[in-house]
């Protein structure tokens, strides 16, 4: 069978930590291998972690330099990269195995729900989920898995500022389409919230436009920002 190595980037993530270390010890009960990595945290979390039994390991600042770095340490023959602030349904591991058993696909990620007090944000994840149907195009909310010889193939993620994961869809797609799971993941909607859910959309929109459009991800970045 093959094993699952989920990776984790991290930054200070003190305050969420509790639930996601429990989240992530249910994973572990399933045999998969949990790799946290930290981008220069100041807030204790990568020392509560290591505290509770987690493996922690030390990166340069960069969410795409940091799961680059736990790929590389993970022993798994699947890799699937989560972001500290989502939750992966029930028997995830179990869904991933299916969806990669065979060579029809090699990468995959999982449909989106984000989880706030704006209805809006409904309607954002439903449009979210048909456009990377659409697209095969997926972002990091979404939980990327892949099979390790896909993410060496390609080189890992690319160790830019910006839309990391959007290129990465861009250089699997040419070794397959992705598998796209109907199951959920709950990310949290707070981006949205804390600069408003129109403002944000807009904001993603345009810049991922304007990468589409070549734009350097070190230019698109300042506007991020």
């Amino acid at each position: 069978m093959m094993q699952l190595s989920v990776i984790v980037p991290l930054l200070n993530e003190k305050a969420q930590l509790p639930e996601l270390l429990e989240h992530l010890h249910a994973l572990q009960g399933h045999g998969c291998e949990i790799l946290l990595v930290d981008g220069g945290s100041d807030d204790h979390s990568p020392e509560i972690a290591r505290s509770l039994g987690f493996t922690v390991l030390d990166s340069a600042r960069g969410r795409a330099a940091q799961m680059n770095v736990g790929a590389r340490a993970a022993q798994g023959d699947m890799l699937l990269f989560l972001h500290a602030d989502t939750r992966l349904p029930t028997f995830a591991d179990v869904l991933i195995r299916v969806a990669l058993m065979h060579q029809r696909h090699v990468w995959g990620y999982f449909a989106v729900y984000i989880q706030g007090k704006p209805p809006l944000l409904r309607v954002i994840a439903k449009l979210m989920n048909w456009r990377s149907r659409l697209s095969g195009v997926a972002t990091g909310d979404q939980a990327l898995f892949m099979k390790r010889t896909a993410f060496a193939s390609v080189g890992g993620f690319p160790e830019q500022p910006l839309m990391e994961d959007i290129e990465m869809s861009r250089r699997l797609r040419r070794l397959s389409r992705p598998a796209f799971l109907a199951q959920r993941v709950i990310t949290s909607g707070r981006r949205w919230e804390s600069h408003g859910v129109w403002k944000t959309v807009f904001l993603m929109w345009r810049l991922r436009l304007a990468y589409w459009w070549g734009v350097p991800a070190e230019v698109l970045a300042g506007h991020y920002r």
